[in-house]
């Protein structure tokens, strides 16, 4: 059993921050890589960033590279997303994913498990 949970969604004006949380549960000894995936009103669930849970190695998105940064706390099993000058294009709903085969994470045919997801809104 894995169950991953996210917090710290909300609304946020254009060029404002914010801190996603995700706290996993359940089998984490099997993961290799956490990351964050949000998903816009008519369009696909795309890859924002990811950490391999091991070496910490990070992977962003070129669309938010250089204002968010992806964290994690191996011993409390969350990892966090710091969202800097966030655009109104930002605005999506945010989901943490697992994946217990893959060290990078960059799509979302390879997570294994999903947070609920929060909504982030960025207004202009």
């Amino acid at each position: 059993q894995v169950q991953l949970v996210e917090s710290g969604g909300g609304l946020v004006q254009a060029g404002g921050s914010l801190r996603l949380s995700c706290a996993a549960s359940g089998r984490t000894s099997s993961f290799f890589a956490m990351g964050w995936f949000r998903q816009a009103p008519g369009k696909e669930r795309e890859f924002v960033a990811a950490i391999s849970w091991s070496g910490g190695l990070t992977y962003y998105a070129d669309s938010v590279k250089g204002r968010f940064t992806i964290f994690r706390d191996n011993a409390k099993n969350t990892v966090d997303l710091q969202m800097r000058s966030l655009k109104p294009e930002d605005t999506a709903v945010y989901y943490c994913a697992s994946s217990g085969r893959y060290y990078k994470l960059q799509s979302r045919y390879e997570a294994d498990y999903w947070g609920q997801g929060t909504q982030v809104t960025v207004s202009s």
